[in-house]
């Protein structure tokens, strides 16, 4: 079979696979701040020794755990400069994993680690530079060489952020909706601030390199471009005609010669639009209605106005009305309306307008009843349909009447 899974109940799990599932989890590495003294290798000081101090690291999916500062011996210097590597080697032969010295070749450069998948593997800590002839390795011999397994990405608020914190921490404050990271000392953001004027070592200006725009980068382009001034020598043109008819044009007034001193007007008659008085009031005829008010017994009608300004009174016949079908208004749509109180903007700058007006905003009705709002010809909202305000109504209405009589029939249930 070619499918192995593990770890279960009651089955044998080899170091391999532990090994190769605890990769997954984390590097190779010291588990501890970049900060601390975790592993820390330090020169002796008095002999040709150094010393590691206690900490745990990860090697390739096993662990190590020192308690206790470690002392190891290098060997004596040569005639030339040589250079040796502090490591912690994992042996999985011997099932341990143990400080080390990789000695360099006298006047050699930088040994080279052993780092096998499934045998030897070292992990640096430290590099010493191993003089010739000296007796004693100095801290100025020591190089630290130490890797550190990365740390996790959190999330978190400013009061929560974790106390103590490994350098290099990051995660994302949900109070400021920013990242940050912990640098030893504070929580600095990822991302710096950076303005203008903090900037250093700006130029004073710009010039442009040299580039080519296109066309549809070019803003305020003129929609039309006229030709400069310009001749065309007739032999240049081409397809003229035989004749040319004149084109359709004007004349001023002025241009016109022999026209008559007078002009007796034509058999014509006037519409409705003519008042009593026979003068012509205001041409849309909206004067007349205005001076007139409701009287009599005959039928009344609201008066719309079509599109394309034509008046006409409302209908509401089934015989005007077809595809009739019911309408599902949510009441919570008619009850989230808002009654508001407005001024009328004049009609030209600095004219009368009527104040304190009320009525409801077109555009805050859109989001909860559009059916009732009216779209000009340019795709804008423009008017209600207030008439419609009252059918609107009808579902609150109806919802509200069905509760009262269940809390009626409630009331009378629990009364009995």
């Amino acid at each position: 079979m070619t499918l192995t899974s593990y770890p279960f109940d009651d089955q044998a799990v080899t170091e391999s696979q532990f090994s190769q599932l605890f990769r997954e989890f984390a590097d190779s590495g010291v588990a501890a701040s970049a900060l601390s003294n975790s592993f820390a290798v330090s020169a002796d000081g008095t002999s040709m020794s150094v010393r590691v101090q206690p900490g745990f690291a990860v090697v390739r999916g096993h662990a190590v755990l020192s308690t206790a500062v470690e002392s190891l011996a290098l060997s004596a210097a040569g005639n030339s400069t040589r250079y040796d590597r502090i490591v912690l080697r994992l042996d999985p032969a011997a099932n341990n994993i143990n400080l080390a010295v990789v000695q360099g070749a006298s006047g050699g450069e930088l040994p080279a680690l052993t780092q096998t998948d499934t045998n030897l593997y070292e992990l640096p800590l430290a590099t010493v530079k191993v003089g010739a002839g000296v007796t004693v390795i100095t801290s100025a011999a020591v190089t630290p060489d130490r890797r550190f397994i990365g740390t996790s990405v959190g999330t978190w608020d400013t009061a929560t952020r974790p106390a103590s914190a490994r350098l290099g921490k990051l995660g994302l404050n949900r109070d400021t909706g920013t990242w940050e990271f912990w640098d030893g000392a504070a929580w600095t953001p990822l991302v710096a601030s950076v303005s203008w004027s903090s900037l250093t070592g700006k130029p004073a200006s710009f010039a442009p390199s040299p580039h080519t725009h296109t066309w549809s980068q070019i803003s305020d382009a003129p929609a039309t471009m006229p030709p400069t001034a310009h001749s065309h020598s007739w032999s240049q043109i081409t397809g003229t005609p035989s004749t040319y008819p004149p084109s359709s044009h004007s004349h001023s007034w002025g241009s016109i010669s022999d026209k008559p001193s007078t002009f007796p007007p034509s058999s014509h008659s006037h519409s409705g639009y003519l008042t009593s008085g026979g003068t012509i009031s205001w041409a849309n005829g909206s004067k007349k209605p205005h001076a007139n008010h409701v009287s009599g017994s005959g039928t009344y009608y609201a008066v719309w106005v079509e599109g394309d300004g034509t008046f006409a009174r409302n209908t509401s016949s089934r015989r005007f009305k077809q595809n009739i079908r019911d309408i599902e208004i949510d009441p919570a749509d008619v009850l989230a309306l808002r009654p508001r109180i407005y001024d009328r903007k004049p009609k030209e700058e600095g004219g009368d307008h009527r104040r304190d007006e009320y009525g409801l905003i077109a555009e805050e009705v859109h989001e909860h009843l559009p059916q009732i709002v009216n779209i000009d010809e340019a795709g804008q909202i423009d008017g209600l349909r207030y008439d419609l305000l009252g059918v609107a109504l009808l579902p609150v209405v109806q919802d509200q009447e069905r509760r009262i009589k269940a809390l009626e029939a409630l009331v009378k249930e629990l009364a009995a």
